[in-house]
């Protein structure tokens, strides 16, 4: 088993092919995967199954990453989630915006990097419920 087995995590990126590849390896350490492919998608899902990671794309057209965390952060469970962000934009400006993002990270990411942030987060339980 890994150190990020049954996490429940959901990525949200408008890529497809990067959001699946994403879950699937995420999936492949064992943790529990939903895709969403835009913030509308995302913040629908999460009200009949809340994750305990989010981990999301900022540059998304239409609600960019910056208002899902917002958004996400405004729901009765968004103190618990862990908010990880996956971007191009890697500046400090982007950075300061990132207020309320626990990680912002800068594409491409090292698995490992992801994986170590997902374990630490482990001995917490997703809102909503135990792992």
């Amino acid at each position: 088993m890994t150190r990020i087995a049954g996490q429940r995590i959901l990525v949200v990126d408008d890529n497809i092919d990067a959001a699946e590849s994403l879950g699937a390896l995420l999936r492949c350490l064992g943790a529990d995967v939903s895709t969403a492919y835009n913030g509308a998608a995302a913040l629908e899902s999460m009200t009949t199954c809340p994750p305990a990671v989010l981990v999301f794309d900022i540059g998304m057209p239409g609600m960019d990453g910056y208002e899902l965390a917002r958004r996400t952060r405004a729901t009765p469970e968004g103190d618990e989630i862990l908010l990880i962000a996956l971007t191009g934009w890697g500046d400090d400006e982007e950075r300061r915006r990132a207020a309320g993002i626990d990680h912002h990270l800068v594409k491409p990411v090292d698995l490992g990097v992801i994986e170590s942030l997902l374990a630490s987060r482990r001995a917490a339980p997703a809102a909503g419920g135990a792992l």
